[in-house]
C-alpha cells in the first residue's frame, strides 16, 4: 500500500520525530509507514488522515494489480 505521508509531512515542515510526537507513536513507526514497510492500523491511519485534514483514501493508496 502506497501513501503520501512523507510528502504531506514535508509540506508542513515537520520532521518524522515531530509527526510521531503529535500522533503519539515512535519515529520508527513514521519511518516504516513512509517507506511502505508498515501498513498502519485503521485507527492510526484515521489519526494520520485527520492530522492532515484529508480522508484516509487520499493518503493511503491500495496497489491494485
Amino acid at each position: 500500500m502506497r501513501n503520501d505521508v512523507r510528502e504531506r509531512r514535508a509540506a508542513k515542515g515537520l520532521s518524522q520525530a515531530e509527526l510521531a510526537e503529535r500522533l503519539d507513536v515512535s519515529r520508527q513507526t513514521i519511518n516504516s509507514i513512509e517507506t511502505d514497510r508498515y501498513t498502519p492500523s485503521l485507527p492510526l491511519a484515521i489519526a494520520i488522515a485527520r492530522f492532515f485534514g484529508a480522508g484516509v483514501e487520499e493518503i493511503f493508496h491500495a496497489d491494485h494489480g
